[in-house]
């Protein structure tokens, strides 16, 4: 089993740096940086080369070894297609099941939302939403509620 990433500043740092280095990714601006030594933020967007842009915020709890809060957002140009958040919606039982973690989808992007089965605050994120973003070849694909 490997070690926990989001365990310090250098091992988070590190492990982007890798996971950031692969043909689909044109380039990166993602940082990880800390005023303490227990949390951090890793912010920036990452530029893939089937013309979609992902924006990236993590707040961290390094002695914890959490994501205590995140958003991504993914855009083509100016328009963004989608995006995950934790912001709970205690009150809309389509997402019980991923609570808080969710998915916001066209249409009405900003209502529509679904739930996010692979979303955790306990292992990195930006594997699945990578894979995401290379299986569909740049095309969203966005289920139904």
């Amino acid at each position: 089993m490997t070690a926990n990433p989001l365990r310090s500043l250098d091992s988070y740092s590190r492990y982007l740096a890798r996971l950031l280095d692969q043909p689909g990714v044109l380039t990166s601006t993602v940082a990880v940086w800390s005023d303490s030594p227990y949390t951090g933020l890793a912010e920036g967007e990452v530029f893939f080369v089937n013309g979609l842009r992902m924006r990236i915020r993590e707040e961290i709890d390094f002695d914890e070894g959490i994501i205590t809060s995140y958003g991504y957002e993914v855009y083509r140009g100016d328009e963004r297609l989608y995006w995950y958040d934790d912001f709970p919606h205690p009150n809309d039982p389509t997402l019980a099941s991923t609570m808080p973690h969710h998915k916001h989808v066209p249409p009405d992007i900003k209502h529509h939302r679904i739930p996010a089965p692979g979303m955790s605050f306990t292992r990195p994120n930006l594997p699945l939403l990578l894979r995401e973003i290379d299986d569909v070849g740049g095309r969203p694909e966005f289920p139904r509620r």
